[in-house]
Protein backbone atom coordinates (compact mmCIF):
# COMPACT_ATOMS: atom_id res chain seq x y z
CA UNK A 1 0.00 0.00 0.00
CA UNK A 2 1.16 3.61 -0.87
CA UNK A 3 0.92 6.12 1.73
CA UNK A 4 -0.52 9.80 1.16
CA UNK A 5 1.92 12.62 1.81
CA UNK A 6 -0.45 13.26 4.68
CA UNK A 7 0.12 10.36 6.21
CA UNK A 8 3.47 9.99 5.80
CA UNK A 9 3.69 12.95 7.76
CA UNK A 10 1.95 11.51 10.21
CA UNK A 11 4.40 8.77 10.61
CA UNK A 12 7.23 11.04 10.94
CA UNK A 13 5.70 12.39 13.70
CA UNK A 14 4.82 8.98 15.69
CA UNK A 15 8.27 8.37 14.92
CA UNK A 16 9.53 12.05 16.55
CA UNK A 17 7.25 11.23 19.41
CA UNK A 18 9.24 8.69 20.11
CA UNK A 19 6.56 6.12 19.26
CA UNK A 20 7.89 2.65 18.69
CA UNK A 21 7.62 0.52 15.66
CA UNK A 22 5.15 -1.69 16.78
CA UNK A 23 3.03 1.11 17.86
CA UNK A 24 2.92 2.66 14.66
CA UNK A 25 2.13 -0.48 12.89
CA UNK A 26 -0.78 -0.45 15.13
CA UNK A 27 -1.56 3.00 14.46
CA UNK A 28 -1.43 2.62 10.73
CA UNK A 29 -3.60 0.02 10.78
CA UNK A 30 -6.19 1.72 12.88
CA UNK A 31 -6.10 5.13 11.39
CA UNK A 32 -5.30 4.23 7.98
CA UNK A 33 -6.67 0.86 7.21
CA UNK A 34 -3.89 -0.91 6.15
CA UNK A 35 -2.09 -3.50 7.82
CA UNK A 36 1.95 -3.56 7.07
CA UNK A 37 4.24 -6.07 8.96
CA UNK A 38 6.39 -5.04 11.02
CA UNK A 39 8.90 -5.64 8.44
CA UNK A 40 6.95 -2.81 5.97
CA UNK A 41 7.11 -0.37 9.02
CA UNK A 42 10.89 -0.41 9.45
CA UNK A 43 11.27 0.47 5.22
CA UNK A 44 8.54 2.84 5.78
CA UNK A 45 10.17 4.61 8.46
CA UNK A 46 13.78 3.95 6.48
CA UNK A 47 12.21 5.92 3.37
CA UNK A 48 11.27 8.59 5.20
CA UNK A 49 14.65 9.43 6.65
CA UNK A 50 13.65 9.16 10.04
CA UNK A 51 15.44 7.81 13.09
CA UNK A 52 13.54 6.12 15.80
CA UNK A 53 14.28 7.46 18.85
CA UNK A 54 15.76 4.48 21.76
CA UNK A 55 13.87 4.83 24.76
CA UNK A 56 16.01 5.84 27.93
CA UNK A 57 16.56 3.85 30.13
CA UNK A 58 14.60 4.36 33.68
CA UNK A 59 17.11 5.34 36.62
CA UNK A 60 18.34 2.89 39.00
CA UNK A 61 17.65 4.60 42.65
CA UNK A 62 20.64 5.47 44.59
CA UNK A 63 22.01 2.54 47.31
CA UNK A 64 21.90 3.90 50.33
CA UNK A 65 23.74 2.69 53.29
CA UNK A 66 20.81 1.43 55.14
CA UNK A 67 19.82 -0.83 51.96
CA UNK A 68 22.92 -2.43 52.37
CA UNK A 69 23.01 -2.48 55.76
CA UNK A 70 19.21 -3.77 56.09
CA UNK A 71 20.56 -7.06 54.01
CA UNK A 72 18.93 -5.85 50.67
CA UNK A 73 20.60 -5.52 47.31
CA UNK A 74 22.08 -2.39 46.82
CA UNK A 75 22.41 -2.45 42.67
CA UNK A 76 21.32 -4.96 40.37
CA UNK A 77 23.54 -7.39 38.65
CA UNK A 78 25.62 -5.45 36.45
CA UNK A 79 25.21 -1.48 38.10
CA UNK A 80 28.27 -0.47 39.91
CA UNK A 81 28.24 0.31 43.88
CA UNK A 82 30.57 3.16 43.30
CA UNK A 83 29.47 6.37 42.12
CA UNK A 84 31.87 8.55 40.16
CA UNK A 85 32.65 10.69 42.99
CA UNK A 86 33.94 7.02 45.29
CA UNK A 87 35.87 5.66 41.87
CA UNK A 88 38.19 8.86 41.89
CA UNK A 89 38.45 8.34 45.99
CA UNK A 90 41.79 6.47 47.00
CA UNK A 91 41.95 3.05 48.93
CA UNK A 92 43.59 1.67 51.44
CA UNK A 93 46.06 0.23 49.65
CA UNK A 94 45.24 -3.60 50.80
CA UNK A 95 44.47 -5.14 47.50
CA UNK A 96 46.32 -4.30 44.29
CA UNK A 97 44.88 -5.06 41.41
CA UNK A 98 46.35 -5.32 37.51
CA UNK A 99 44.95 -5.70 34.18
CA UNK A 100 46.80 -8.21 31.10
CA UNK A 101 47.52 -6.35 28.14
CA UNK A 102 46.28 -9.46 26.10
CA UNK A 103 43.41 -10.78 27.74
CA UNK A 104 43.40 -14.64 28.10
CA UNK A 105 41.95 -16.88 25.63
CA UNK A 106 38.16 -17.25 26.04
CA UNK A 107 38.03 -14.02 27.94
CA UNK A 108 37.25 -10.24 27.43
CA UNK A 109 39.84 -9.57 30.04
CA UNK A 110 42.09 -10.64 32.75
CA UNK A 111 44.01 -9.93 35.08
CA UNK A 112 45.99 -10.31 38.76
CA UNK A 113 45.30 -9.05 42.14
CA UNK A 114 47.19 -9.60 45.34
CA UNK A 115 45.96 -9.12 48.66
CA UNK A 116 46.39 -7.54 51.93
CA UNK A 117 47.44 -10.84 53.13
CA UNK A 118 50.17 -11.13 50.19
CA UNK A 119 48.35 -14.20 48.34
CA UNK A 120 47.66 -13.81 44.88
CA UNK A 121 45.38 -14.28 42.32
CA UNK A 122 44.44 -14.72 38.65
CA UNK A 123 41.00 -13.00 37.83
CA UNK A 124 38.87 -12.79 34.61
CA UNK A 125 35.73 -11.84 33.19
CA UNK A 126 34.70 -14.63 30.21
CA UNK A 127 32.32 -13.90 27.16
CA UNK A 128 29.45 -14.26 29.13
CA UNK A 129 30.31 -11.15 31.62
CA UNK A 130 30.86 -13.85 34.79
CA UNK A 131 33.71 -12.89 37.35
CA UNK A 132 36.26 -16.21 37.77
CA UNK A 133 39.11 -15.69 39.94
CA UNK A 134 41.43 -18.51 40.40
CA UNK A 135 44.25 -18.50 43.70
CA UNK A 136 47.51 -19.40 43.22
CA UNK A 137 47.06 -21.26 46.71
CA UNK A 138 44.54 -24.39 46.25
CA UNK A 139 41.30 -23.87 48.42
CA UNK A 140 42.72 -19.93 49.79
CA UNK A 141 40.00 -17.45 50.05
CA UNK A 142 40.50 -14.27 50.66
CA UNK A 143 39.23 -12.05 53.57
CA UNK A 144 36.26 -10.61 53.66
CA UNK A 145 37.56 -6.75 53.42
CA UNK A 146 39.68 -7.30 50.73
CA UNK A 147 37.13 -8.88 48.69
CA UNK A 148 35.23 -5.90 48.43
CA UNK A 149 37.92 -3.59 47.92
CA UNK A 150 38.52 -6.39 45.24
CA UNK A 151 35.66 -5.62 43.57
CA UNK A 152 35.55 -1.79 43.81
CA UNK A 153 39.04 -1.95 42.29
CA UNK A 154 37.89 -4.18 39.76
CA UNK A 155 35.01 -2.03 38.91
CA UNK A 156 37.18 1.25 38.81
CA UNK A 157 39.32 -0.62 36.41
CA UNK A 158 36.84 -1.64 34.03
CA UNK A 159 34.96 1.34 33.21
CA UNK A 160 38.48 3.00 32.91
CA UNK A 161 38.25 0.12 29.95
CA UNK A 162 34.98 1.34 28.82
CA UNK A 163 33.44 -2.11 30.07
Amino acid sequence: MQLTDEQKQKVTGWVAEGLKLSDIQTRVADEFGARLTYMDVRLLVDDLKVMPKDPEPPKPPAATAESVVAGEPAAAPGESLISPDDAAAPTGGKVSLTVDTLAKPGTIVSGKATFSDGKKAAWYLDQMGRLGVAPEEQGYRPPAGDVEEFQMLLDRELQKLGY
